[in-house]
């Protein structure tokens, strides 16, 4: 991943979900006052002090696993302490230190990475104190916090930029369209993978990824070349191991990161489930083209295609732009329209139009529409222009960019969308404030 990973890791009902809220600046993860509430990882973009890192939340970690959902937990922590720079181990400091702690101390001690001791619940300067209790797990200076307050969250940031690593070398990425394959255990990314490299369709080289977990497939699908990256690891056909795929949201994440487009495959033999949600709410966030692959389709008998959009996309609200396509990476249906689609997000994603073009949309829409007032103040927009490509990005200058609210942002991406189409890729819409002359 460009960025570097910390994980806060801790067993349940600590507050890591609110730490990540705290420290992310916005409500992201699920908060809610019962044990096991975050059952996958959540992770947010953090800025501090000019530099970068991706945070990631994980579920409660449990020593004894007893149920399957522990156990799947429990793995994809291992996976998250594995691939993280810096770990944050965080602590209640209402409990004490339980045995639990303890049992976690000795697996961070093992996975010899970076670890900062933080103790959470130190509402008052009374629990603060009662923070040097911890120093018995041997793991350094424990950090008194409040994540709920955001007292000493401040001082833990600056702990982490200080211990981060530093930036790699920039790994140039070919001019193509890069395409990324991701989705939840089992929906059949490995399935849809083979199909696609499959008939009438030409390798050109396959070389694994520098620093990465996976194999990326240059891909020449009718004379064009795209780059194929998969999260388990691109495998040719009859290599593919039998059993369930190993999953990990941090893979998931650095494949998401590098692409232009993603194909978020989902189960169509099921209802889509909130880490469907999750990982499109990834790829949305990152600013990335989406293409929904509903896979399995040979299993549904109501194949209404239009219901079927209806419900996806009462699911997945903040990506109305999606397009769905419905495939059977077993009998072939449909897989030949995923790269096609995937090719026309990406001219999407690529569209630049002139200034005067999309002032004069812009323009009209607002004239119909009452603009925001604040005291004596009225929202003016001077003009728009668009900024970047891939993803599309509009700046718009206006007095002050306090009076822009979410829904007014909505209808401005709608409008933009209604004559300029940006068929499944996210809208960048930028305020800067400047004054009339």
């Amino acid at each position: 991943m460009t960025k570097p990973v910390v994980a806060i890791i801790g067993r349940q009902n600590v507050g890591k979900s609110t730490l990540l809220n705290r420290l992310a600046g916005r409500r992201i993860a699920i908060v809610e006052d019962l044990p096991g509430t975050t059952r996958d990882r959540i992770f947010a973009t953090v800025d501090w002090q000019g530099v970068e890192f991706n945070l990631i939340d994980t579920g409660g970690l449990e020593t004894k696993p007893e149920t399957g959902i522990s156990r799947g937990v429990n793995e994809q922590i291992e996976m998250a302490i594995s691939e993280a720079d810096i770990v944050i181990f965080l602590l209640d400091v209402r409990d004490g230190v339980t045995p639990v702690d303890q049992d976690i101390a000795g697996m961070l001690r093992k996975a010899g990475k970076p670890v900062l001791l933080a103790v959470n619940k130190a509402d008052n300067n009374k629990l603060e104190a009662e923070a040097v209790a911890f120093y018995e797990l041997g793991m350094g200076e424990p950090l008194p916090i409040s994540a709920h307050h955001g007292r000493g969250t401040a001082e833990l940031l600056d702990k982490i930029v200080a211990l981060l690593p530093g930036a790699p070398p920039v790994e140039s990425e070919p001019e193509m369209l890069k395409l990324a394959i991701v989705g939840r255990p089992n929906v059949g990314k490995s399935a849809l993978l083979n199909a696609l490299l499959g008939k009438e369709r030409a390798i050109v080289s396959a070389t694994p990824g520098t620093t990465r977990d996976a194999l990326d497939t240059l891909l020449d699908f009718q004379g064009q070349s795209m780059l194929l990256i998969d999260t388990a690891g691109i495998r040719r056909r009859g290599q593919i191991s039998r059993g369930v795929e190993q999953y990990s949201v941090i893979r998931a994440l650095q494949a998401i990161e590098r692409c232009d487009v993603a194909l978020l495959v989902i189960d169509a033999s099921e209802p889509l489930t909130a880490q469907d949600a999750h990982i499109g709410g990834y790829i949305h966030q990152m600013a990335k083209g989406l293409v929904l692959v509903v896979n399995k389709w040979d299993l549904v008998t109501n194949k209404n295609m239009s219901e079927w959009n209806k419900g996806i996309k009462s699911q997945l609200k903040f990506a109305p732009y999606a397009p769905a396509v419905y495939v059977s990476a077993k009998t072939g249906e449909g897989v030949d329209e995923v790269v096609p689609q995937a090719f026309q997000v990406y001219q999407e994603r690529l569209k630049r139009l002139p200034t005067a073009t999309v002032n004069s949309v812009i323009q009209k829409a607002i004239a119909s529409h009452s603009l925001a007032r604040r005291g004596g103040k009225q929202l003016k927009i001077k003009y728009v222009t668009q900024a970047e490509v891939n993803p599309p990005t509009f700046v718009f200058f206006v007095n002050d960019p306090k009076l822009v609210h979410f829904s007014f942002q909505r209808f401005l991406e709608n409008k933009l969308r209604e004559s300029f189409g940006f068929t499944g890729t996210p809208l960048r819409l930028v305020f800067k404030a400047r004054e009339a002359s």
